[in-house]
């Protein structure tokens, strides 16, 4: 029999439109045109002017011959044009590309040929490596290069391409009449893995998910109307969590940060009231660990900054160091394919009663999923049924729903793989808690499998990060004949601290099981990626000529 609420009730134009990030622009500058939407350095934006100028981005574009299914790529750090990237390219109907500016030629090659990239705009600090990339390519499809400029770079960037940025702008115009991509599931961004083997894999993101994605964000913070969001978070990284759609939304204020540095982002405190940041552990550990003058006259406590976390569990010392500063963190979990954050520890009003180790254990879950992700769960992979949520049988941790990407580009292969079962593979192991917490164990990979027993990585760096000295810390297997592998310990010392590889081991030994304690301590500054995630294949390379301990 059939439903009588889908008799002649079709979906039409009048009740369906694509949902896209993009109208959160549009209403925000038909709502609040003169208020500020960017600041850099001397630079105050409106939205209404602001809207203007990626409206002019797109109608150039698409004057050019740039537009639906083609690829725009950009080289840019946190600055205005990175903001209007975001929403003047996906106008007319390209997709964004942003470029991870800590790449090298060749991998920066890859990434233009791999994507098809029709244009590319670049910041005057990473001419020089893009310059290179251009002569490494394989390619011989024409690239429209767009030079941009930026009054607070200090270096001698020299221009590559044929056209200046506001050039371009000026070709188009402020009114252009740009449409709502036909379906929602239409490519707005292309962003690529770390590729640490191998070339790297293009994540394919669609106009729904960025939406949903910034709604949940904004969800999660109950981050409010004319919010001031600074900067600290690479835009190119997942686009920046999708933030430069959320503050959009909020009709917010965007402060821009060509770089992370302690003494920038305290003076953006003061002189803009930044409300909302992101980061890596490293870029609030950095905070916590800054000199004291740096901090003088910050007064947050009244008014607490939000900062979200993700990359790592943050530890005790460091949610005690940031409720020192007056800095609310709040932890999230996420990958590429997932947009960035898709879950978050969820605090609860009792937490704040339990002492700071109690919260921080807490704290380090990776949580439930945003609102409007679907699920995330702790499967067994050869199954697909979710493990029992007693917070000790091991899983791996998987996402479902709109807060999902499209795909790998090009690689039909990597993406069955990662939606097999039909859920999205994050490779993290993780135990599920009877509140429906999860918590990671381990990536599959860094699990340390000695003599028989496996050792995760993450336990032994949650102890680490417990001694006082330590800034950063990293664990990977080191190759050992009697045991196959046992832990190696690589330590960043906060400035000024004094401590011995020994001192570290008993430190552990008091909290670990004797096949746990590492058996090789390193101190160094640690490798890190651009957005401050410690790059432990490099580490492991190192791992095999470290000297063992005896204490």
């Amino acid at each position: 029999m059939p439903n009588i609420f889908e008799q002649d009730l079709p979906r039409n134009a009048a009740n369906h439109t694509p949902f896209t990030p993009l109208s959160f622009i549009e209403r925000t500058a038909l709502v609040y045109p003169e208020r500020l939407a960017i600041v850099h350095g001397a630079l105050r934006q409106t939205w209404g002017e602001t809207y203007a100028r990626c409206r002019r981005l797109a109608s150039a574009l698409l004057a050019r011959g740039i537009g639906l299914g083609d690829t725009v790529a950009v080289m840019l750090p946190n600055t205005p044009p990175m903001v209007e990237a975001h929403f003047g390219i996906p106008m007319a109907g390209a997709v964004l590309n942003t470029l991870n500016t800590r790449l090298d030629p060749e991998a920066l090659a890859f990434m233009l040929d791999h994507g098809e990239a029709k244009a590319l705009i670049v910041d005057p600090e990473f001419a020089g490596v893009m310059a290179k990339a251009l002569a490494l390519r394989t390619r011989s499809e024409p690239i429209l290069v767009i030079d941009t400029e930026d009054a607070l770079y200090a270096g001698n960037g020299q221009p590559i391409g044929s056209l200046g940025y506001e050039d371009l702008l000026a070709e188009g115009s402020p009114d252009f009449a740009w449409q709502l991509p036909e379906d929602e599931w239409q490519a707005i961004s292309l962003n690529y893995t770390s590729g640490t083997t191998g070339n790297p894999k293009g994540v394919v993101y669609h106009h729904r998910g960025a939406a949903t994605n910034a709604i949940s964000a904004i969800l999660e913070w109950d981050m409010p109307k004319h919010a001031t969001y600074l900067w600290t978070l690479p835009m190119f990284h997942c686009n920046g969590w999708c933030f430069p759609w959320a503050v959009a939304a909020r009709a917010g204020v965007n402060v821009c940060l060509r770089r992370v540095d302690p003494k920038a982002i305290f003076d953006a405190f003061r002189d803009h009231g930044v409300t909302h940041y992101c980061g890596a552990p490293i870029v609030h550990a950095a905070l916590v660990n800054a000199p004291a003058e740096l901090k003088v006259g910050l007064q947050l406590k009244d008014k607490p900054v939000k900062a979200m976390v993700a990359g790592a569990a943050p530890p005790a010392a460091m949610i005690e160091g940031m409720e020192a500063l007056g800095i609310e963190l709040l932890h999230v979990y996420g990958l590429t394919e997932v947009y960035g954050p898709a879950s978050v520890c969820v605090q609860h009003e009792t937490w704040k009663d339990l002492d700071v180790g109690e919260r921080a254990r807490l704290n380090a879950r990776q949580g439930v999923a945003y609102h409007l992700q679907r699920s995330v769960s702790v499967m067994d992979p050869l199954t697909m049924q979710p493990v029992p949520a007693d917070g000790e049988t091991m899983g791996e941790i998987m996402f479902r729903g709109n807060i999902t990407m499209k795909g790998y580009l090009k690689n039909p292969k990597a993406t069955q793989e990662a939606f097999a079962g039909g859920w999205f593979h994050t490779g993290d192991l993780a135990v599920m808690y009877p509140d429906g917490y999860v918590k990671i164990k381990d990536r599959s990979k860094d699990i340390i499998i000695s003599g028989g027993e496996n050792i995760s990585s993450i336990e032994v760096e949650d102890v680490l990060y417990r001694h006082p000295a330590v800034m950063a810390a990293a664990v990977v297997a080191k190759p050992d004949e009697k045991w196959g592998e046992t832990p190696c310990a690589f330590i960043e010392l906060k400035p000024g601290a004094q401590v011995t590889p020994e001192d570290i081991v008993r430190h552990c030994k008091a909290h670990l099981a004797g096949f746990k304690v590492p058996k090789a301590v390193v101190f160094g500054e640690l490798p890190k990626t651009s957005t401050g995630k410690i790059q432990k294949f490099e580490l492991r390379k190192q791992a095999g000529s470290a000297s063992a301990i005896n204490v």
